[in-house]
């Protein structure tokens, strides 16, 4: 199950998922269908806020994630990246699933001033109390993809700061890199493969690259 594939890294996880031949069936989960079908594909148009009818699935994978400026507040912006990641996967874990994979942020922790963090931080403890076999958290820094093919804004700076760490990327320590979406994909879908039991956080440093090592 696939939760965010209209994002950045979940259309790249959707995209692994849908060609990767070890995997039967893949189930979208999304407040909007996608303009995309696939023999493999079934899309469920859902409200994270009253979950119901999803099918038992394997791993469950969750991309979800918004900012303040699009939401609109901090209230909305917690309903997306705290309450409806934490309901899909408590959904999930009680249809069976037993590994779960999620894009959260560098900096997540629940005791960090910054409100964005500190929200992260408790959709990490909240997730990972849910008696998963296997939790898998993916911890980038900036995100760099092609966000005009989604239809998405560049974020308030993003720009110039992608830049800027291009430019100053030997002296960048691995995990202040902006890394590619693709990569942050690659590198959670490793993670869930692996299926090592605990809670496991794959940080910014450790997926770059990801998806040049999976080819």
């Amino acid at each position: 199950m696939v939760a965010g594939a209209t994002g950045l890294v979940g259309r790249e996880i959707l995209a692994a998922l849908l060609a990767d031949k070890s995997v039967k069936t893949v189930h979208s989960v999304g407040r909007r269908k996608i303009d995309l079908k696939h023999p493999k594909l079934v899309q469920h148009v859902v409200d994270f806020a009253n979950l119901k009818d999803l099918p038992p699935v394997d791993d469950v994978l969750i991309a979800l994630g918004t900012t303040i400026k699009v939401a609109g507040s901090q209230a909305a912006f917690r309903a997306v990246d705290f309450e409806a990641v934490v309901a899909l996967a408590r959904t999930a874990r009680a249809q069976g699933a037993t590994q779960l994979g999620v894009v959260s942020a560098m900096g997540a922790s629940p005791k960090s001033p910054i409100f964005y963090n500190q929200v992260k931080g408790e959709m990490e403890a909240a997730v990972s109390a849910l008696g998963y076999t296997s939790v898998s958290i993916a911890q980038p820094s900036m995100l760099a993809g092609d966000r005009a093919a989604l239809d998405q804004p560049l974020r308030s700076g993003e720009g110039l700061a992608l830049s800027v760490t291009r430019w100053l990327k030997p002296l960048i320590p691995a995990n202040y890199r902006s890394v590619q979406a693709v990569d942050v994909a690659a590198g959670l879908l490793r993670a869930v493969r692996a299926a090592k039991p605990g809670v496991h956080r794959v940080l910014s440093g450790a997926l770059q690259g990801a998806a040049t090592a999976e080819s």
